[in-house]
């Protein structure tokens, strides 16, 4: 059976950090990167020292969702993207993601759509359009990369809940069509939640449509790790690589990889 393409999110908040995940993702086997562009307005702060049940004093970084904004003006949108394109050896899944989606874009929807569009007219192999971008711009968007031939994802990002697996297949044939993905990527409460993403992949598994379908959380992983027999189209993982990654439903591009073997996926 064909293994799906791995995508490697990339979670730097600088251009060089972002390039250099890239090389690195590249040595370990990834398809594509996500350039996750919104993280980019993102100020990395210094990690806190907090002290554990044992009186050790160690070093950890708040949430993301506490990091400092930078300024917007601070950030050459042109500039930036050039760079990128010029610094990354792979194919690129470019991102804005807004906050409403689990994102870190701080401006308006207006500007945010106005670096999607600079994106698309730069040729980057696949752009994310969430399903929540205003239908007459997002149609927009439609065309504009379907003329550059830039490949879409249609994508949904439900941080609280997850939806039943009749749902999420509904969701794919509505959404998947030819040249456009449909991604999915939601939150799990308990393993029945990620249950339903399998049960969703597996009746799909023999379709010809394109999807990707995943969560965070516990359990979050599953869909990613038995992607290759659930017809999945492409797994997103990290180079991340802390203890219990699993528990956050990430899942370390060498481990999946190694998973798929281990397996004989």
């Amino acid at each position: 059976m064909a293994d799906p393409k791995v995508c490697v999110s990339l979670e730097g908040t600088t251009v060089k950090e972002m390039a250099d995940e890239a090389a690195r993702a590249n040595l370990a086997g990834a398809d594509f990167v996500e350039v996750r562009f919104d993280r980019l307005y993102l100020k990395r702060p210094e990690a806190e020292p907090v002290e554990d049940e044992n009186g050790e004093i160690k070093h950890v970084m708040p949430p993301e969702s506490e990091w400092p904004v930078r300024e917007m003006d601070t950030i050459n949108i042109d500039a930036s993207i050039q760079q990128l394109k010029e610094s990354i050896p792979l194919p690129v899944i470019f991102t804005v993601r807004p906050t409403e989606e689990g994102g870190h874009y701080p401006g308006e929807e207006k500007a945010r759509y106005e670096i999607l569009q600079k994106a698309i007219e730069s040729g980057v192999n696949s752009i994310d359009l969430e399903l929540s971008i205003d239908e007459e711009t997002r149609t927009s968007l439609l065309e504009q990369a379907s003329s550059a031939k830039v490949s879409i994802i249609s994508s949904m990002h439900n941080t609280t809940t997850t939806p039943s697996a009749d749902e999420l297949v509904e969701l794919v044939k509505e959404h998947s069509k030819e040249g456009e993905m449909f991604k999915f990527c939601g939150t799990v409460n308990d393993h029945q939640d990620a249950l339903q993403i399998v049960e969703a992949s597996y009746e799909l598994k023999n379709s010809p449509l394109a999807f990707s379908l995943m969560a965070l959380g516990n359990g979050g992983d599953w869909a990613r790790l038995h992607a290759p027999v659930l017809g999945q189209s492409l797994v997103y993982a990290t180079l991340r690589s802390e203890f219990k990654l699993s528990n956050k439903g990430l899942v370390n591009i060498r481990d999946l990889k190694n998973a798929w073997t281990l397996m004989e996926y």
